[in-house]
């Protein structure tokens, strides 16, 4: 058994303040969060391993609920190695839990890869914390398919996924274009499976999203990119699927917020409209994250596509399109600190409890809680992140340069 860590002398973020004080982790568990005047007395800590955070931040960790790779690595290589390099390459920029995301491909691929999480799941150790599969397609509109391979695109397919569903207990997320036919069924089957039914890569109007959200789609995956806003059929305009995000309340948004994807004028509407509340920052980080390539593979080696990494993304040869973010999750809460206007609070709550709400595992993780995982990370003024702890067990710890 770990010994007890207590951080101490820390800028504690909490879900809507900052606290000075410390953290005591016991048996990968939140203990107690300590006042800083309590702290005086820290002789009667003697056997714990004690880390003095300095007045850096001290954070619940970051959720990243849709990843693609990150170290080399891409989830669709279908190995086992694959999913352990990636979640230990964003451990150390400060993701403590990730959804592993797959590409549209064949449905012998998909069952390749979602094998190779169920091993990796069992012999994860020293990075992030595996949360379940999100299969992004391969069920969408071709006409928004972006970096998506259109050779496997296809229709909901009932026999398809209702094998995969029923064979592979993984699968807790699942991205497709509700205005296909078959879409509204696969939804509710997605909900009556308690499976995330989220809207992606798609040109519906805004009426059938409404459709969509009352068959269950409560979650639009990376917003903006990859589907309709306003257009016009014969003369008349349609509300497309942006503004439905923004008119249906309820719906959670996705956000790569690498600087890249959207422009900061569309990261301050979005919190205008949808507030800090129903926000989640994702990295939809490909393979070439956390490395310096120039070029790169989106997918697997094998049956991948070619892309170029310039200006910070990640873009297709003929750069008519991304091609997946090679951000890292601290590079997130950067773009959203430069905004100007967003607490520090608020944003930290973008990339860790509205996730976990999401995820269905906020009374595990997302906040500095007595009782919680002690998924924690400690990171300076720039975001640069010093410790990494995945449930009491320091995974990361930044090096003096």
């Amino acid at each position: 058994m770990a010994r007890p860590t207590l951080f101490y002398n820390a800028k504690i973020i909490l879900k809507d303040t900052l606290t000075d004080g410390g953290v005591l982790v016991e048996n990968g568990k939140i203990k107690a969060i300590i006042p800083t005047n309590e702290l005086s007395y820290i002789h009667k800590y003697q056997g714990y391993t004690l880390i003095d955070v300095k007045q850096q931040y001290l954070s619940p960790g970051f959720i990243d609920i849709h990843i693609h790779g990150g170290g080399g690595y891409d989830f669709m290589d279908g190995t086992e190695e694959a999913f352990i390099q990636i979640s230990k390459t964003h451990a150390r920029f400060g993701t403590t839990s990730l959804v592993p995301t797959t590409l549209t491909t064949t449905t012998e691929r998909l069952e390749e890869t979602l094998r190779s999480y169920e091993n990796a799941k069992q012999s994860l150790n020293g990075g992030a914390n595996l949360l379940g599969i999100h299969l992004e397609g391969p069920y969408f509109a071709m006409s928004q398919r972006g970096a998506q391979d259109p050779r496997y695109i296809r229709n909901p397919n009932q026999d398809e996924y209702k094998a995969l569903i029923a064979n592979y207990k993984s699968i807790v997320r699942w991205s497709a274009a509700p205005e296909l036919e078959g879409a509204l069924a696969f939804g509710e089957y997605l909900v009556a499976n308690d499976i995330i039914a989220a809207i992606a890569h798609t040109d519906a109007i805004y009426e059938d999203v409404e459709k969509a959200y009352q068959a269950g789609y409560k979650l639009m995956t990376h917003f903006y990119s990859a589907m309709s806003g306003v257009t016009r059929r014969h003369a008349f305009r349609y509300a497309g699927v942006v503004e439905a995000g923004y008119l249906i309340d309820d719906f959670d948004v996705e956000l790569i917020a690498d600087g890249v994807h959207l422009p900061d004028p569309l990261l301050k509407l979005v919190y205008k409209i949808k507030g800090p509340e129903k926000m989640v920052l994702i990295t939809d980080a490909m393979r070439a994250a956390g490395t310096k390539d120039t070029k790169s593979i989106l997918g697997s080696y094998d049956d991948g596509i070619e892309v170029l990494v310039e200006d910070g993304v990640a873009k297709l040869k003929d750069r008519t399109a991304f091609a997946g973010s090679v951000a890292t999750a601290d590079r997130l809460v950067r773009t959203m600190l430069g905004l100007g206007n967003i607490p520090l609070t608020e944003i930290i709550r973008m990339i860790t409890l509205n996730p976990a709400r999401v995820m269905k595992v906020e009374k595990e993780k997302g906040s500095i809680d007595i009782g919680k995982d002690a998924d924690i990370i400690v990171f300076d003024d720039n975001i640069n992140i010093q410790y990494t702890m995945v449930k009491g067990k320091m995974v990361y710890e930044r090096q003096p340069e």
